[in-house]
């Protein structure tokens, strides 16, 4: 483990310009997104949930840093509980399912992961937003999704905001 990278992760704060600054540290180091990576996955850490908000922007610059690294990312999901990290991870799961490809396993261990966070009532509408698209995407291979998705979309619907409604109309829409 990188003990300045650790050190920064740590001071970093929620701020944009915090964030983006160990970001292009990362993308400058790629030699350092393991550890990176491991920090955000160690959910005892309590600075993982910042790892996670790094790790966002790194892969939505450099998605394929991720591919060596998919089975442990994937396997890991289901263990996320800090929203601030799901957020981060939910985002990362949309872009996997948008840009990678992603073996039969993988792909069902993000929709389940996607699945859980959708109907999670305490969840937070990010995340849950990253979750519907990330299953609008999967749906396109696994025609069970839709079905599913659907139901789960017209049946929430009322409970949530308008940003959820707006996310939930707009993929409703798309697989009518």
């Amino acid at each position: 483990m990188n003990n300045d990278l650790y050190k920064n992760i740590a001071n970093s704060t929620a701020y944009r310009s915090s964030r983006d600054e160990n970001a292009q540290h990362i993308l400058t180091n790629s030699n350092l997104f393991p550890d990176l990576l491991q920090i955000a996955l160690t959910i005892e850490d309590k600075n993982h949930h910042k790892a996670c908000w790094i790790l966002e922007l790194v892969l939505e610059k450099q998605l394929h840093l991720l591919t060596n690294h998919l089975p442990v990312f994937c396997s890991s999901l289901s263990t996320f509980t800090n929203e601030s990290a799901l957020r981060s991870i939910s985002k990362i799961c949309m872009f996997l399912s948008q840009h990678l490809s992603l073996t039969n396993i993988q792909e069902q261990q993000i929709t389940e992961s996607c699945f859980d966070w959708l109907i999670n009532e305490n969840g937070k509408v990010a995340t849950k937003a990253y979750a519907i698209r990330a299953l609008y995407e999967l749906g396109k291979k696994y025609d069970w999704i839709y079905p599913e998705l659907k139901r789960i979309l017209s049946d929430d619907y009322h409970k949530h905001s308008a940003a959820y409604k707006a996310v939930a109309r707009e993929i409703l829409k798309k697989i009518k």
